[in-house]
């Protein structure tokens, strides 16, 4: 088995095994809500010097990428996780990317959807967002132009079309990424407010450790025996907010994960 299908198939089995755990008790279903907003970008373009672009961009303006370079990795990823935004080709070894489209249609799947393709025909247009998709961008295009289009889909999608997010004290600019507690502004790492705004944009559900993980790192997370490195991450941000006079939001679920709330 090869090392990328090896990683895939790794962490199906481990969140099949979470999911099996929580079916045996219907208060940890109640307790645990899957829904949780994530912001990971999944790149779906045979053309690997464009993908690679297209990702070198996106991780530039701070967004978290993953790659699928045919029909059937795509259909797998879907399959498994949820993005904030999909760019699509449609032109892809072993099928199409209007299948994809229709393949997150069926499965009631909410990731925004922006094709990019070389077909700059009316028709093309109108059956790809006629399929699902949320915008339809033609090649050859500028990647700040497309940046620009994954920063609305997701801020429209996400976050109501809102650009900043306010969670009693604390206020996050999307677009600027910055944090202000009190309108004073608060210093954090890039993963730090990756994980804020994760904590933010999923306040009251509890959210496990290779959730966050997989949101922080995607295609770079490689499943480990420890998430030592999350603590630490949660423990600097829980340090930095406390410093700044805001109550501890962030709450250990003992063998769950972490939940962002108010309430005890």
């Amino acid at each position: 088995m090869g090392s990328e299908l090896q990683k895939l198939y790794n962490k199906a089995s481990a969140k099949s095994q979470l999911l099996g755990q929580f079916r045996n008790s219907s208060e940890l279903l109640r307790t645990f809500d899957f829904g949780c907003q994530i912001m990971k970008i999944l790149v779906i373009e045979d053309e690997r010097e464009l993908s690679a672009s297209i990702c070198e961009y996106l991780i530039n303006e701070q967004f978290i990428t993953e790659t699928a370079y045919e029909f059937n990795t795509a259909i797998e990823k879907i399959s498994l996780y949820d993005y904030a935004c999909i760019i699509l080709d449609i032109a892809l070894p072993n099928g199409s990317g209007l299948n994809i489209l229709k393949e997150l249609k069926a499965n009631n799947k909410a990731d925004g959807v922006i094709i990019i393709s070389a077909k700059n025909s009316l028709d093309d247009k109108i059956v790809g967002l006629k399929g699902g998709a949320d915008d339809y961008l033609t090649k050859p295009f500028h990647l700040p132009e497309l940046g620009a289009r994954v920063a609305a889909i997701i801020r429209r999608k996400s976050f109501d079309g809102k650009n900043i997010i306010a969670f009693d004290e604390i206020k996050l600019n999307v677009d600027a990424r910055q944090v202000f507690v009190n309108d004073k502004a608060l210093d954090l790492t890039k993963k730090e407010y990756d994980l804020l705004l994760y904590f933010i944009s999923n306040k009251n559900r509890v959210i496990s450790k290779s959730a966050i993980a997989e949101h922080l790192w995607g295609d770079d997370m490689d499943l480990a025996d420890n998430y030592d490195f999350i603590y630490t991450h949660i423990k600097n941000l829980r340090r930095k907010m406390l410093q700044q006079g805001v109550p501890d939001y962030i709450r250990s679920v003992y063998g769950l994960g972490y939940k962002f709330s108010m309430s005890k």
